[in-house]
């Protein structure tokens, strides 16, 4: 049987305005997952990263770390994540979110409540024409993805993917069967740098672990982060 690693990039610059853009903290923890894999994973046959900089520079930090630095990365687009930006402009004009986070306490769980609403009117599908891109859309893009990683893949190969929260979480709802409704929150839970394994074979695939980040324990407690 064939493994496909998805690792999830480090922290990216988050309300930034170039959140395309691994933190300081999130350069560590590429580097923490990374060392993590380095006893797991002593032969990798294929390295996938989506095109995005905070994608492609973890590939980078967290190979260096695995003892790969010359390893090709290939780039696949179908694991970029999902326009957030265009989520949120459709769901709620800037202004408006801005005075709504203003006075909220919690800033930060204000926007996940308000980010919530904006997929759930993403996912609905009664506003397809307004996006750039529908979430039937960027759902089938990531399963795609995944397909042809696995149909380069032979044997008992094992192949790495760096990719976003959104595009491991995608993949899980549709191998795990759970509601569209629970999507959100779900992404939201998935740590920087953390690392899902599915395990491909004659019989299917399925997904052997989720969102590890034991790597974050102990005395590297301080660089798990989940946004």
């Amino acid at each position: 049987m064939s493994a496909i690693y998805l690792v999830r990039h480090g922290q990216a610059n988050f309300g930034s305005a170039d959140y395309d853009r691994l933190s300081p903290l999130g350069i560590e923890q590429a580097r923490i997952a990374g060392e993590a894999l380095r006893t797991r994973v002593p032969v990798v046959h294929a390295v996938i990263s989506g095109n995005m900089q905070r994608q492609t520079h973890t590939a980078r930090v967290c190979l260096d770390a695995m003892g790969f630095p010359e390893q090709t990365l290939l780039g696949d687009g179908g694991f970029d994540e999902y326009d957030h930006v265009d989520i949120v402009d459709r769901f709620m004009d800037r202004a408006a979110m801005g005075a709504a986070l203003n006075a909220a306490s919690d800033r930060m769980r204000a926007f996940e409540d308000l980010f919530s609403q904006g997929m759930n009117r993403w996912q609905s599908g009664a506003y397809d024409g307004e996006y750039r891109e529908t979430w039937s859309a960027y759902r089938d893009r990531c399963l795609a993805a995944l397909d042809r990683v696995e149909t380069a893949l032979s044997g008992s190969q094992t192949a790495l993917v760096f990719t976003s929260g959104g595009v491991i979480a995608a993949i899980a709802q549709s191998l795990l069967d759970f509601p569209q409704s629970r999507y959100a929150p779900f992404n939201w839970r998935l740590a920087n740098a953390g690392i899902s394994k599915i395990v491909c074979g004659k019989s299917g695939r399925f997904l052997a672990t989720l969102n590890e980040h034991g790597h974050f324990e102990g005395a590297h407690a301080k660089f798990l982060t989940y946004r």
